[in-house]
């Protein structure tokens, strides 16, 4: 069994390193007083595990039935086929319709299901930044209409993918990147009650667990699981490398080359195709800049970039800013 599912937290007094945002849910669902919500932050820092604890201590033993949670990353990606195979659509799917009319009809129906035993009943929107601008257009409608009986939860690593009209009717909750010293702790109790026979991890090891997984706790609990299983504790690295670090080393790169238009359309692919969010970028440019390169201009590039991308909307605009910055340094 995976460890990520066998430690998964079944409550909220068990989700880790999120302190300030599980005090607002656990005072939500203590007045009953919910408010529309945005949760934001990278990968593996507890969104969704979050939602699921926050609606048990809301509706109790009903909360299932009260609680729809749609991924709308597959079904914006897979299209039609995967509103005509799944079951919890495919009754309401009508094979000559668009869409994104499909996607609105099946937000209406389930919005008008009475909640069971409670004032009003949780819409959930995984992966929110996969939503199209019509769709959240349309949901800004069903959500005026039906806020007395919903409430919508978007949970996204990328918040500047939500149109103003939506966010302006949402408190957004921020799910920062683990701490270290928490994710520290966190996987010594896995492995102290796990006690492998054949081979364990030691501080060093340990260290560069966490180091590896920049904040993401499931990503580091995946990553000391397969280290103990296989013995490769000092090859986390080479484990741990993934394809939007690949995409990322190959756009600088084309930006070492000179080729700019190559590289901004690898950049744009991380954050559209793999749902990064600008920070998340960064993180990637940074980490393979002071490996290869460590360059002063460049960590300087970065850091205006970050700068700029936290106190603006638009992250597409900054990341096309810093790639032709990058490309000057280079020449």
């Amino acid at each position: 069994m995976l460890w990520i599912e066998k430690y998964r937290p079944g409550s909220s007094q068990e989700i880790v390193g999120q302190d300030p945002v599980i005090r607002h849910l656990t005072s939500f669902a203590g007045s009953g007083t919910v408010p529309h919500l945005i949760l934001t932050g990278p990968h593996g820092t507890g969104k969704s595990v979050a939602i699921e604890c926050f609606a048990k201590d809301l509706y109790k033993e009903n909360w299932e039935q009260n609680t729809t949670v749609f991924q709308t990353a597959d079904i914006f990606l897979q299209g039609k086929t995967m509103l005509e195979q799944d079951e919890r659509y495919a009754h309401l799917y009508q094979k000559n319709q668009s869409l994104i009319t499909n996607f609105k009809y099946i937000i209406k129906w389930y919005a008008s299901l009475r909640p069971l035993d409670a004032e009003f009943k949780l819409l959930v929107f995984e992966d929110a930044h996969a939503l199209t601008r019509e769709a959240q257009q349309a949901l800004r409608r069903i959500m005026e209409r039906t806020s007395s009986t919903c409430r919508f939860i978007f949970s996204t690593t990328n918040q500047s993918a939500i149109i103003p009209a939506i966010t302006s009717r949402c408190l957004p909750l921020f799910f920062a990147p683990v701490e270290q010293g928490v994710m520290l702790r966190y996987l010594r109790m896995i492995m102290e009650h796990e006690k492998p026979d054949s081979s364990s991890c030691s501080d060093d090891d340990l260290d560069l667990i966490v180091q590896t997984a920049s904040g993401d706790m499931r990503r580091a609990i995946l990553l000391m699981q397969v280290a103990l299983v296989t013995g490769r504790c000092q090859d986390l690295f080479g484990i741990a490398q993934s394809d939007t670090a690949t995409i990322a080393a190959s756009a600088i790169t084309a930006l070492k080359e000179g080729d700019v238009r190559s590289a901004t359309r690898r950049f744009e692919s991380l954050m559209i195709d793999y749902g990064l969010s600008g920070s998340e970028v960064l993180f990637e440019i940074r980490t393979i800049l002071q490996r290869e390169y460590n360059h002063p201009a460049l960590a300087i590039a970065i850091a205006d970039a970050e700068y700029r991308m936290r106190h603006a909307h638009n992250e597409y605009v900054q990341m096309g800013a810093l790639t032709a910055e990058i490309q000057e340094i280079f020449t």
